[in-house]
Parts: structure tokens; sequence; C-alpha cells
């Protein structure tokens, strides 16, 4: 039996334990139940042991949802050993008036059954049950050894994105597919190399003892807020790029959406340009963006007539994959720290930072991934980046240098993830086991493993 005809057999079953997985509210944020998370990690415990996974733990680590791990051993000594993550743990629904359907009730999206909505199910469900399916595909025994790691905090952030260098033989391996990630659109199959590193600055004015009637004291008295606005005026030139000297900008050479496809995805009103020259792919994967994430200072429905004694701002930076984390939180620092807006000194204060991350695309596992992505869809897979980061990736890099990391899955960038209505195609769902089936029979080949031959999966389950 032929692979895509094995995952196709597959498919109602992995359908339904989808839809029992999305009916799972489980939100690991603070004031929220603890039993649906537990719940959730419960149900892949069982699936997994269900798929032929001999060894399933438990890590608990401090104020963290628990994280599944579970290995199987490779069939053969120089077999390699591939490692699988996702997470089970899902946002918030928000304003549930938004949604078409409750959220944490799998729906159909259309009368033709194309996908499913809930929250959750694309980020990360699917990728979660894709992964299972792969292992279903080979009867529990695949060409390859396997490591699976499906954490439980991921949204919010836990302890586990600092833990696998701490214990690097329990996450030692040759390949790793960090399914946290899907396609650039639905039918294009892609691999993200390249994810921007983020960094955090506060920076605060206070001018006034207390807040002074505007109309005896305004035109002399320093208004705390308009200097603060003159300060983050700087940070863009006239077009919309950042002008702080020393942040990495490269130009982009790989697929990027179309403009109209961008402008849908943001939400962009007609009529209101993009910000910022330049391809959209240097302006939101190979350069820096800084966005203001939050200001404080008096609200319109509560203002008075009177000069504002302090006013903050807090501010998002995201810079190039190659760029140290503290060298960029430093130019930032630095820049805001120059700036004495009408003669009065800004308080600066740096906040987390983390590293981007950039993967090498030469080696065995990417080889083997092009091929599988091509068999699932049909089509050359395109190289794309994020603006996003995903702070476990450099912490499992960390624990297994030597690694090929790919990041690729059943979501897509228009499954509005983190938002109402999130969605997943079963197409993409269906070729992405499709695609880790594939990948685990190429990598092995490649290693000079057992898995060789297209029709392994079939054979292996028939």
């Amino acid at each position: 039996m032929k692979l895509e005809a094995t995952v196709d057999d597959l498919m109602d079953t992995l359908r339904a334990d989808l839809e029992r997985l999305a009916a799972i509210p489980s939100i690991a944020f603070p004031g929220y139940p603890a039993a649906p998370v537990r719940e959730a990690h419960d149900l892949l415990v069982e699936l997994l042991r269900g798929a032929g996974v001999p060894t399933v733990e438990r890590l608990d680590l401090p104020d963290t949802a628990p994280v599944i791990y579970g290995e199987i051993p490779p069939p053969t000594p120089d077999a390699p050993t591939v490692l699988l993550y996702g997470h089970y743990d899902v946002q918030p629904p928000g304003d549930e008036s938004l949604w078409k359907s409750p959220p944490f009730e799998p729906t159909p999206i259309d009368e033709a059954g194309s996908g499913l909505r809930a929250r959750g199910i694309a980020d990360d469900k699917s990728n979660v049950i894709a992964h299972l399916g792969m292992l279903r595909a080979y009867g529990g025994r695949p060409p390859v050894g396997i490591k699976i790691v499906i954490e439980g905090q991921e949204e919010y952030g836990s302890a586990f994105d600092d833990y696998p260098p701490t214990d690097p033989e329990r996450f030692a391996c040759d390949a790793m597919v960090v399914a946290d990630l899907g396609n650039l659109r639905p039918g294009t199959p892609t691999l993200t190399t390249a994810l921007r590193g983020a960094s955090e600055v506060v920076v605060e004015v206070r001018t006034l003892d207390e807040p002074r009637h505007s109309g005896e004291f305004g035109g002399a008295a320093p208004d705390a807020l308009l200097v603060l606005l003159k300060a983050l005026a700087t940070l863009h030139d006239v077009h919309g790029d950042v002008a702080v000297e020393g942040l990495r900008r490269e130009d982009w050479s790989g697929t990027s959406y179309t403009e109209d496809e961008f402008r849908s995805l943001a939400g962009v009103r007609d009529g209101v340009p993009l910000v910022g020259s330049g391809s959209l792919g240097e302006r939101l994967w190979s350069g820096p963006a800084i966005t203001v994430i939050g200001l404080d200072a008096p609200s319109v429905e509560h203002a008075a007539s009177a000069v504002v004694p302090y006013a903050r701002a807090k501010l998002n930076l995201r810079f190039h994959p190659r760029q140290d984390p503290k060298e960029a939180q430093g130019k930032l620092v630095d820049h805001l720290r120059s700036l004495t807006p009408f003669g009065v000194h800004l308080t600066v204060t740096p906040g987390d930072t983390g590293p981007g991350y950039e993967a090498a695309t030469g080696g065995p596992a990417y080889r083997a991934a092009r091929a599988a992505l091509k068999e699932a869809w049909g089509e050359d897979a395109s190289f794309v980046a994020t603006g996003g980061s995903i702070p476990l990736v450099n912490g499992l890099a960390k624990a297994a240098p030597g690694a090929e990391v790919l990041l690729f899955g059943a979501q897509d960038s228009m499954c509005n993830l983190h938002a109402p209505n999130e969605r997943v195609l079963f197409s993409e769902l269906r070729n992405t086991v499709v695609a880790m089936a594939a990948f685990v029979r190429e990598y092995a080949a490649d290693f000079g493993g057992s898995g060789s031959g297209s029709d392994a999966a079939g054979e292996r389950r028939a």
C-alpha cells in the first residue's frame, strides 16, 4: 500500500482524535482552571501509548504545566533519532461574541467539511495530531528513533524554554521537527528557516511633581507626554523604517506574502498604506521592527485640563536572527538614552530579551524534508522566516547542538491563530502527516537505516 493511501485510511480516526483534543479548553494561563490542562495531557498520553510509543513519561518543572516526553528506540544502531515537538495548551478564546461557533466546540468551517474551527485547533493541536498520524502510519515502528516532546504551557511561557540544555542526554537527537508553524498559504509547502529575536524596553518621563493647570502653566511647564512622544517619533524615519543605528537589516531572498495577502492577514483598512520600504520579507523577517505595545498616560475619557507630569511606554523590538540579542537591545537603549527632548532626560529600562534563530539548511535532514514536502504537496517547498519568536527552539538547539532543526506543520498563515475563528484545513493536516512520514523514511535512507523505500509505511501497516 502506498504511503498516501495509508495516511488517507487514518484520516477519519485522526479527525476524531483532533475533535476530542480541541474540545478541551486547555488554557495554561493564570486564572484559568488547571483541570482541562490535565485532561488534555492525559488524553495525549493515552493516544501516544495507543500509537505504539513504549516509553511515555511526565516531566514536572516549576510553575509549569506537565510536559509529555516519549521515546521509541532506533530500529537499528545506524538509524538516526528524530525529536518531535508540539504543545497541547492553547490561547484564551478572547471575545467569544466574535466567534461563529463556540470556541471549544469543534465545528465544520463550511458545508463541504474542508476543515474545523476551534480555539487551538491549528496552534497547536493539529500539529500534535500530525505527529500521531506519522507514528500510526508506521504502526509505532518508524524507520528512525523517536523522541517526542509535547509541552503544556507554551503560550504563556514556562520553565521548559530553558530546561533542555540542563538535560542534554534526554534531548539528544540528529534532527528535530518543531511543529508549531505551517505553510505560508494553504497548498504551498513551507519550511521556516529563521526566527527574529525579541526584546522589550521601557522608557519613562517625569517632569512635574503633579499635574498643573494647562491654562496657567501650559507653554512653559514641560509636558511629560509630549516629551515621550517626541522621543518615540525618532525611532522611525519618514518612510516608517526603523531609524535606530546598528540594528541589522538585510535583503530577503526567500518567499514572501503578496501585498494583498499581507493587507488581508493584517486587517489593514482600505486606503491605509503599509509602512516601511523594501520587500515585505525584509520588513517582516530580515530587518528590525519597533512597536509601542503599551502606553501609560491619561485616558481621553478621564482627561483633565492639566499638563501631564508622567508618561511611560513599553517597546517591543524584533531583530535580525543573527544579531546578538544584548547588542540589539543595547542599540535601542543607547538611542533612547542619547535623547533629551526639550532638554528632558529619559529613564530607559531594558527588559527581557531572547535570541532569534537561523537554521542551517544544507544537511541530510533538510534534503529529506524538501523531498518529503514535495511528495506531500506536489511542488517544491518554499523557504520563509517568521517575525515571531519561539524561545524553546534555542533551548532545544543548545541541548542538541549538532541536530538539524526543521519547522513545519499543519497550520497555515491564514488560519487565524490567536484570533477569533481559528481553523485548520483537513488537506493541510493530511499532507503534513504524509510529509512527516515521508521525511522519516527519506532521512533514514540517507543515514543508511532500514526504513527506505516509498512504500515503507504501508508495508509496516499491512
